[in-house]
């Protein structure tokens, strides 16, 4: 296997070749910085890279495997998203106005490094995670590896990018209103928002964005996110989730659901390619054995008011954590004021009311396993479209591209982005699987038969000379 096919062998099956001794950490490792070195200056995924480190601790854990140490992501670069904790790195959070080092691991972090991972670097985000498109004044814009004019999404942009670009086995992402899933469908990749409190958001973030936020994988394959949930996430199925995989599911009750939440509904249309991209997903289901069913979550008037409010203070609480809150963009200080003036009665509402807003759309579990879901309503942002624009501008504009996303968010339940094909332009389109709470195994398994029915992962991005022609 040559440099490039193992730094886009993901976490996996990385892991697996440096436990059965076919190639070393080392070697995975080099391959993935050699990878970095060769694509970051054309699509600025990373912040910072810890190279020399990465080798240390690479040799670190070839002299574990041959000590016979097993350990499930033994000697597998991975990325981690830049509002996660890295000790002895700041955590710039997209903005110049931090510069505190941090002492400690984010609890994540540590869990990988005690899974044997080795953190290869720390991607970009839009300033304070607030955008679907990760572009900042003090850190430049990231890019699409599969077309460098259009963002990677945010705001896990960074991370989306450097997953589909082969330049880590594994990456960590945030989702506070899609911000996994978001850069997974225009990546290209797979990532999954597990259920609220699966994966600790310790030390620091334990209720961020007053609830909505998650930490999660974005990955070539479900197997990678499965083993990425194995090192990370607590209470999960006996036996682990990539064990879980080995069963396929049953014959599921699917729902497609097509329609946003009101009052995004009227004003959100999904794109031409976007939906021919959600009809050919659920016919791929269909032929899978399960049943498919047009059918519309009954979202209450108040599941927007419900995100919108717990998101916009939790900048505004953000914000208030600072340094130097006056170095930051105008347009995110605009977006901070506009949470701050949500009053307390009304944060309080939202919250006590997210266990009726859970109620209110599970009906649609009473005659279904899964929904199925739009990704973005359109393509990724082009690179710059909305800079210069203000606050409510790009408010706007960012809620009518991805209005499925935050309400998942709201209930704390697991959803997952699947790839679906490409656009004419060659961009990745994508489809969305929500499931029960607690229900990851199920979205789990639905997606790795989704990803044996229409393979994704042997699909590269068009960034160099041996990559794969991208095809509707």
């Amino acid at each position: 296997m040559d440099a490039t096919d193992l730094a886009y062998a993901g976490a996996a099956e990385q892991a697996r070749m440096i436990r059965e001794g076919e190639v070393s950490a080392r070697e995975v490792v080099t391959a993935t910085l050699e990878r970095i070195d060769a694509v970051q200056p054309r699509i600025n995924a990373y912040r910072v890279v810890f190279a020399e480190r990465a080798l240390a601790e690479a040799d670190q854990a070839d002299a574990r495997s041959g000590a016979g140490q097993d350990r499930p992501l033994l000697g597998v670069p991975v990325a981690v998203k830049d509002d996660m904790d890295v000790a002895g790195e700041v955590t710039a959070w997209g903005t110049a106005a931090n510069d505190v080092v941090k002492p400690v691991d984010s609890d994540v972090v540590a869990r990988l490094r005690q899974a044997g991972a080795i953190v290869v670097g720390k991607t970009h985000v839009p300033e304070l995670t607030v955008w679907p498109f990760t572009e900042t004044l003090t850190f430049g814009a990231s890019r699409n590896p599969w077309n460098t004019d259009h963002t990677p999404g945010g705001s896990s942009g960074g991370s989306g990018a450097a997953v589909a670009a082969g330049l880590c086995g594994v990456a960590v992402g945030s989702d506070g209103a899609g911000s996994i899933r978001i850069p997974a469908g225009f990546n290209g990749v797979f990532g999954i928002k597990p259920q609220r409190d699966r994966i600790s958001l310790g030390p620091d973030h334990h209720d961020g964005w007053n609830g909505l936020t998650v930490y999660g994988p974005l990955s070539r394959t479900v197997a990678d996110a499965a083993v990425f949930l194995d090192a990370t996430a607590g209470g999960g199925p006996q036996g682990g989730f990539a064990a879980a995989l080995a069963q396929e599911p049953e014959p599921l009750r699917i729902a497609l659901s097509l329609l946003a939440p009101p009052p995004l509904h009227k004003a959100a249309k999904l794109g031409d390619e976007q939906r021919h991209a959600i009809e050919a997903t659920a016919t791929v289901l269909r032929e899978l054995g399960h049943t498919v069913t047009e059918r519309e979550v009954a979202y209450p008037r108040t599941a927007f008011l419900n995100v919108s409010t717990r998101y916009l203070a939790g900048i505004a609480q953000d914000l208030a954590t600072l340094q130097r809150p006056e170095r930051t963009e105008p347009r995110t200080r605009r977006m901070a004021q506009l949470g701050g003036l949500i009053p307390a009665a009304q944060l309080a509402r939202a919250r006590s009311g997210e266990a009726a807003l859970a109620r209110r759309i599970n009906t649609i579990f009473d005659d279904a396993d899964v929904v199925l879901m739009p990704g973005a309503t359109g393509e990724p942002f082009r690179v710059g479209e909305l800079h210069g624009r203000g606050a409510l501008w790009s408010l706007n504009a960012a809620v009518l591209r991805v209005p499925f996303y935050g309400v998942w968010n709201a209930i704390g339940q697991p959803a997952a982005s699947v790839p679906a094909g490409f656009d004419a332009k060659g961009l990745p389109l994508s489809a969305q699987l929500c499931g029960r709470a607690g229900d990851e195994v199920t979205l789990l398994r639905l997606a790795a038969q989704l990803e044996a029915a229409r393979p994704w992962a042997t699909r590269r991005p068009p960034l160099d000379a041996r990559a794969t022609t991208a095809v509707a």
